[in-house]
């Protein structure tokens, strides 16, 4: 699976942003598919996961400010960021296919190649 992720950018705090991650297949309605983010120093983390059946996964650190949704007709998961905070400054990464628990690295077969957001306090 090849993903596409966009929608990186500068925001003041407290502004939103928008990810999309565009799958190249067509059976992307299969898959789970995950967002990832690393900030620079620090490990991969798990932000927000969203599975085939829509159910959805939210790390403590974005619950109620983040919120991840796909449309399988547009082979795109979102990733709609509100309240943004410095602390989400990082390179988002999507994931795609995953076996094993959702909010692990090691669970999904697939990655983008990151989109850089960054909050200016």
């Amino acid at each position: 699976v090849q993903l596409q992720a966009s929608g990186g950018g500068l925001m003041q705090a407290g502004g939103s942003l928008r990810l999309s991650c565009k799958a190249s297949i067509r059976t992307f309605r299969w898959y789970d598919m995950g967002w990832f983010r690393q900030a620079p120093g620090k490990d991969r983390e798990f932000v927000a996961g969203i599975s085939r059946s829509d159910e959805i996964w939210y790390a403590d650190s974005v619950k109620d400010r983040f919120t991840i949704s796909r449309n399988n007709a547009k082979t795109t998961v979102y990733l709609q960021m509100n309240s943004l905070k410095s602390a989400d400054t990082a390179v988002y990464y999507c994931a795609a296919d995953r076996s094993g628990p959702y909010n692990n690295i090691q669970s999904y077969k697939s990655w983008g190649q990151g989109t850089q957001v960054t909050v200016s306090s």
